[in-house]
């Protein structure tokens, strides 16, 4: 339980401490440090995930990466990739639509759909299909190698 007295202020420590939510390592950043291909954040994501295992599945990871991919396909195939356009047809916040335009410089179409591929086979092996019981954080590393590299 978090208590409140008045007139003090709740830091992002704070919160990350009693509530659990950590606002730099979470799956929108890696989300983002995926797009950008920042090997640094991302490391340090996952890195964070695995000591945060319960707070962060794996399975919630690789649907949110799909989901990301998808649409970065779905940007690949826009002629007009202005913001609200983009906004628009990935039905997301035009603030996130650069996030989308990083993504599709460093994800080329082809990539994409590796990816894409590479995320269905670490979701089947998350669900123990053809996995030789590696734990789910060796098992993100690795997907992470894969598609950054």
């Amino acid at each position: 339980m978090l208590i409140l007295t008045v007139g003090s202020t709740i830091s992002p420590g704070d919160i990350e401490q009693n509530i659990g939510i950590s606002k730099d390592y979470n799956n929108f950043e890696l989300r983002k440090a995926v797009g950008e291909r920042n090997i640094i954040q991302v490391n340090r994501i996952i890195n964070y995930f695995g000591q945060n295992q319960r707070s962060n599945p794996i399975v919630l990871t690789i649907s949110l990466l799909n989901s990301f991919f998808t649409q970065l396909l779905i940007y690949h195939s826009l002629k007009d990739k202005s913001r609200n356009n983009v906004a628009r047809v990935l039905k997301i916040s035009p603030f996130f639509a650069s996030d989308y335009a990083v993504a599709a410089k460093n994800y080329p179409m082809r990539k994409v759909s590796k990816v894409i591929a590479l995320l269905r086979e670490a979701d089947l092996k998350s669900k123990g299909v053809g996995a030789n019981a590696l734990p789910n954080i060796e098992l993100l590393k690795e997907l992470m190698f894969k598609i950054i590299h």
